[in-house]
């Protein structure tokens, strides 16, 4: 079940990993898609904007955690890479007792500060108490994104893209039955959609577990590995909670944007709730390059190939280049029926915005695709700190189009957040791999050391 990158052609195996992450990270939002198509259909535009005027505020918190866990995935892969299967378990034990520790904080935190974040971002008034149902019972399931990220990282960790995908199409499953019964059938509002995404996370991270244990000889750990390991938790930590970081600053400037936006009223968060879960689902290829590309730096840098660092990026980002082209296709040709899928086609204003929103972030994928590989890539060679500073570029980017751009253009100002972000992260991140692919050129480690962090 798990799998070497180390040895073989690039792209190949690159393709043979990434395919069954695209097809995970599909499903996971196909079902966030479905929870919005449901809750715009059945609970109309103000209900479909209170969902999506958290969407920011929840990317900063999952997003953290989300990026906290795949961190704690990249010395996983250093040790599989290296052939220590000893110490690999134990990496992964101390990424348990982590993941425990950050879960019960982090819900306890956002829980109590999520009414007052959604009153500091000018949430309208008509849907701030929607909006306040949904994200709390979101923020009460952290403790399920721990477990199924943790456990799902280390398994891809180990060269396995296939399994996790098993259960995230459960949890879809689970999703879109639980959406249809709490909200049609039990009519409990945004709140039956949250519930339906906690107990679905819940569910497939259990299972997941289960199954890594049964399954995986190499991640049964033994009682002496166990062990909590304060050199190894700074390692973990060291990883995780940079990667955790880039997501949530990143996330800052998603707040500002979406603060910006709400100033502009319900109608106007409803058109960019659509357009970005549209816009997240056609961008999931790149989301599968990225997991790729960190597991693939991992591996070789653990294994000393750094030389095939290059070679590995060169053909990810020719599938990059490729699938971008196709994107904004499709969101010339069939943005308007997309956009349908969420509200009335008389929402004339909605639809006609939720398209400008695609072709304009559709138009500048290229520079995404590029900030998805290469920003994943630095962070498997052992530098997460550089996706910190990729995440304030991006943060300052979209500051400045919601202070500068949205009060001048209006939604136009809103469209345009997400290219510019990319773009000036690119402008740090491409010579950010150059320095460190030479900074390992010089280093030069054992097999068995874990690079520092830079």
């Amino acid at each position: 079940m798990t799998k070497d990158l180390t040895k073989g052609s690039p792209m190949k195996l690159i393709i043979s990993f990434a395919v069954p992450l695209l097809f995970g990270f599909l499903f996971q939002q196909f079902y966030n898609l479905v929870d919005t198509m449901i809750v715009g259909r059945f609970l109309g535009v103000d209900d479909l904007a209170a969902v999506g005027s958290t969407g920011s505020i929840n990317f900063l918190v999952i997003g953290f955690c989300m990026g906290v866990c795949n961190g704690f995935a990249i010395p996983v892969s250093h040790k599989f890479g290296a052939g220590d299967y000893v110490g690999m378990r134990k990496y992964v034990a101390n990424c348990a007792w982590l993941g425990l520790a950050f879960s019960v904080i982090m819900t306890v935190v956002t829980a109590i500060l999520c009414r007052d974040i959604l009153v500091w971002m000018k949430t309208p008034a008509n849907i701030i108490d929607g909006a306040h149902n949904y994200i709390f019972i979101i923020f009460i399931g952290i403790p399920t994104v721990f477990l199924y990220n943790i456990v799902a990282g280390v398994i891809r960790a180990t060269g396995d893209s296939k399994t996790p995908v098993v259960f995230l199409v459960l949890s879809s499953i689970i999703n879109i039955v639980l959406d249809l019964y709490f909200i049609i059938s039990l009519h409990m509002g945004v709140a039956g959609a949250a519930w339906a995404t906690v107990i679905s996370q819940g569910v497939s991270g259990v299972a997941c577990l289960v199954y890594m244990v049964k399954k995986f000889e190499i991640l049964r750990i033994h009682r002496e590995e166990w062990k909590v390991d304060g050199h190894m938790m700074m390692v973990l930590c060291g990883m995780g909670v940079p990667m955790g970081l880039q997501y949530s600053i990143t996330a800052i400037g998603s707040v500002i944007l979406q603060t910006a936006a709400n100033t502009l009223g319900s109608a106007a968060v409803a058109a960019m709730t659509a357009g970005g879960k549209i816009g997240n689902f056609l961008a999931c290829p790149f989301d599968a390059m990225g997991s790729t590309m960190a597991t693939y730096g991992g591996q070789n840098v653990g294994a000393g190939k750094l030389d095939r660092l290059g070679k590995g990026l060169k053909s990810c980002v020719l599938l990059g280049v490729g699938y971008s082209v196709i994107a904004f296709l499709i969101a010339v040709f069939f943005g308007g029926p997309l956009a349908q899928l969420f509200v009335d086609g008389g929402e004339a204003e909605i639809i006609a915005n939720v398209c400008a929103f695609l072709l304009w972030n559709t138009a500048f994928y290229i520079p995404l695709a590029l900030v998805n590989i290469v920003r994943f890539l630095i962070q498997g060679m052992g530098f997460p700190k550089f996706a910190i500073l990729a995440g304030v570029f991006e943060m300052i980017a979209r500051s400045l189009a919601g202070f500068g751009l949205v009060p001048i253009i209006g939604f136009t100002g809103v469209c345009l957040g997400s290219p510019i972000a990319w773009i000036m992260a690119d402008a740090f991140l491409i010579p950010a791999y150059f320095h460190v692919s030479k900074v390992l050129q010089k280093r030069m480690v054992p097999q068995t050391d874990v690079p520092q962090a830079v």
